[in-house]
This record gives structure tokens, sequence and C-alpha cells, in this order.
């Protein structure tokens, strides 16, 4: 069993403003990918997430990738994602992982199958996020599982959640935080970040509900490495990117150092923000790109020795 605080959890106890970013797993058996992304990024961030067959689409499995990340020195967070799994395999594979090392974990309800390259493919959705934060809160609290059977020796990780506090209606968005935390999110990472104004308006709902002191929030940052990958965001939904961005990235000589300067700006700004305990990082495409953000985010060395073996 495994026992004890994971990192991520060490850091934001002690204060410290933590940095998370992503590993993706291969469309493949690669390990070896794997355990490239995570020399990488060994050291310069607090933990890694890794995500669970991302936009629906067949990838190796987040535990088994997380395994392979932790073996390298690099701390992971586990995605579980509803989307696939009954409550039973669920359950099962969060043991297993559990295990296995592994302390923190990220529930979400997952893309639709639609996006994905199995489109035929059945969701179950036996479960939403909620509900499985609820079991594994439940878990680790009353060694029960969701049939209320026992269980002697449950997982007991740090439990994260997702927002998004751009997403219409904003009422329901809140309503599914306060949720989300009650049911025992420890951690929430947030959907990416460009209106700064406009998310610390949430954040001062946020704080009025006291909610950024029953859970760390950490603010999504998505580095862009071109003005069209920056549009492309735009159109992803429940995104809002100020035009004042676009217009940086069209009269940049050079859009990469563009989209990183950007990047940091947001950080800078974020950083003052009351409530926020860390960034959340992902540079789809573009992961070589996170040690250069967070040394000149001025990130480095981070908090205490990384000891997760």
């Amino acid at each position: 069993m495994t026992a004890g605080k994971s990192n991520l959890q060490r850091v934001l106890d002690s204060g410290h403003f933590s940095v998370t970013a992503e590993i993706g797993p291969p469309m493949s058996a690669d390990a070896d990918f794997v355990r490239k992304r995570a020399k990488e990024l060994s050291g310069i961030i607090d933990a890694a997430n890794v995500t669970d067959n991302q936009t629906a689409i067949v990838r190796m499995s987040s535990i088994a990738a997380s395994c392979i990340i932790q073996q390298e020195g690099m701390e992971p967070v586990v995605q579980m994602t509803c989307r696939d799994r009954n409550r039973i395999a669920i359950q099962s594979d969060l043991l297993g992982g559990y295990a296995l090392g592994l302390k923190n974990l990220l529930c979400l309800s997952g893309d639709h199958q639609s996006f994905g390259n199995h489109p035929g493919s059945k969701n179950v959705y036996d479960i939403d996020s909620i509900q499985l934060l609820q079991a594994m809160n439940r878990m680790k609290n009353d060694k029960v599982f969701m049939s209320g059977k026992p269980t002697k020796m449950p997982a007991e990780f740090f439990l994260g959640a997702t927002a998004n506090p751009f997403a219409d209606p904003e009422e329901l968005q809140l309503i599914r935080l306060h949720k989300k935390i009650a049911a025992g999110a420890q951690f929430i990472q947030t959907q990416a970040i460009y209106d700064v104004e406009r998310f610390a308006g949430w954040m001062e709902k946020v704080r009025s509900s006291g909610l950024h002191k029953k859970a760390y929030i950490l603010a999504g940052i998505l580095v862009n490495k071109s003005l069209k990958s920056l549009e492309m965001t735009k159109k992803v939904a429940g995104m809002v990117v100020p035009d004042a961005n676009l217009d940086r990235m069209k009269k940049a000589a050079n859009q990469e150092e563009e989209g990183i300067n950007i990047a940091l700006d947001l950080i800078k700004d974020l950083k003052k923000i009351e409530g926020v305990s860390g960034i959340h990082i992902m540079a789809v495409g573009w992961e070589s790109i996170v040690p250069t953000v967070v040394e000149r985010a001025g990130f480095l060395p981070r908090p205490g020795p990384i000891n997760i073996r």
C-alpha cells in the first residue's frame, strides 16, 4: 500500500506555488516515448497529468504510462474518465494503480466518443466525474466501495477535478465546482485562461464562497506555437481568446517566441490573483517548450527533493 502524501500535495500544502503539465501517452505500446517525455520534465514540474484516451482516441493506458513515468522519477497525475468503464472496472483499475504506487487522481467525465477515431464505440457513463469523486473520497475515508461493501486497504488518492471558468452559463459551472469540491476534490485544474480580467471575476465568486480554502485552484495555461494554433483554440467551445492576443501573434516577427511571451505574461498576472495556488501548463504538440516556460517564469528550482519511489 502507498503511504504518505504525494509530492504535489506536499508542495501545495506547504504553500508553494505549484507547477503541473501534461504527458499524453502514445497511440502505441512505445514505452520509450513515455520515458523520454518523463525525463524531459523531471525536476521541472511538480507532477504531470497523464491523459486517459484523450479526445476519445485509443492510447496507452493512463495507469500503465503513469507507472513508467514514475519509474523515471517524475510524479504522475492519473486521469480517469467515466466514458469507457463502469463502476466495477473504474474501482478495480484505481485499486491497481494505487497498489502500484500512484498517488494523484484527476476525475473526468471524458470527451464524447464521436470526437475520436472509434465513433461507433459505446459510451459507458455508468457514473459521472462527481460520482467518481464521491466514490473515491468515500473509499478513502470510510473504506467502502460504491456498493457499501468494505475494503481493508483502500486507494487513498490526492483527488482532483477540472473547472471551466468561461463556459456558459457561469452559474451552472460554479454549481458544478461546488459539487466537485463537496464530493472530495482537493485540487482543481482549470480550462486554459487568456482573459485574465474575466477569470479574476470568476475567482472573486470562488473566494466569496470560500472554495479556494477547500481546494487548491490551479490555473490553466495553454502555450500556442503559432497564429493558426491560437485561432484554432479560439474556436473550441468554452474557450475565450481576446482579440488582443490574436493581434500580438499577427504582428510578431517570431510567432513561437510570441506564444511563449503571451504565456509568461498570463502567468505573471495569474500569480497575483488571490486564491490561485498554481498553474497547469498545456502545450499540445509542443511539449518540449514546457521547461523553457517554467524556467523563464522563474519557477526553478522546484521546492524540495522529489522522492516518490
